[in-house]
């Protein structure tokens, strides 16, 4: 069983709903570490060494959080700045994080319409998580298309939150027991289904 680490980034936790109920869903599972980036680093001083060792004894890496201007929050940022060393996480001689999974997991206010060329914001998701991809490549890491929640600007009734907190812990769970076919996945739009449309791909 591969085990997983969620790297959770948000900056206002107490006031998200549905990352709560992503955390809750998953919290226990056997083989999946919780680590709360802005509970652990309140001052952004990073223990490099701690982080390097929780990627290298984990097969999954999961960063979770709400998708701010297109981006994630700055701690997220300033965790690749510090963590990702050369001879580490990349160049000829780094193995740290060779071939381990790597994929986000985003929640957003806007809906799949709006992340179209033709929607709202102009650009996919995949389109503005390029840099994600290519951090990816870089590391020799495996890239998986994100876990989304979208649409939430406006809330969402209990049954679907709590649908998509059960998405999340098939989803983890499927990741942990090797229930992806990797090369499929990779082309699909989304690890889980479109907001609108309630099909599940797992």
């Amino acid at each position: 069983m591969k085990k997983i680490l969620i790297n959770f980034a948000h900056p206002a936790r107490a006031r998200s709903r549905i990352n709560n109920a992503l955390l809750k869903a998953v919290k226990g599972l056997q083989g999946v570490t919780i680590n709360d980036l802005y509970a652990n680093y309140p001052d952004f001083i990073i223990d490099v060494k701690r982080e390097q060792q929780l990627c290298m004894d984990h097969d999954v890496i999961i960063f979770q959080h709400p998708f701010y201007w297109y981006s994630y929050p700055a701690i997220v940022k300033e965790w690749q700045d510090l963590v990702l060393q050369h001879g580490w996480a990349y160049g000829t001689q780094a193995e740290g994080l060779k071939n381990k999974l790597i994929l986000q997991a985003i929640t957003a206010g806007a809906n799949d319409s709006s992340y179209q060329k033709q929607g709202y914001n102009n650009f996919t998701i995949k389109e503005l998580t390029a840099s994600f991809r290519a951090m990816a490549k870089l590391c020799n890491m495996i890239w998986l298309p994100p876990f989304t929640v979208l649409g939430i600007h406006r809330g969402l009734p209990d049954d679907l939150l709590n649908s998509y907190a059960e998405e999340y812990k098939q989803a983890i769970t499927a990741l942990q027991n090797d229930k992806f076919n990797l090369k499929n996945i990779s082309n699909s739009t989304y690890l889980n289904s479109k907001i609108d449309s309630g099909r599940r791909r797992f």
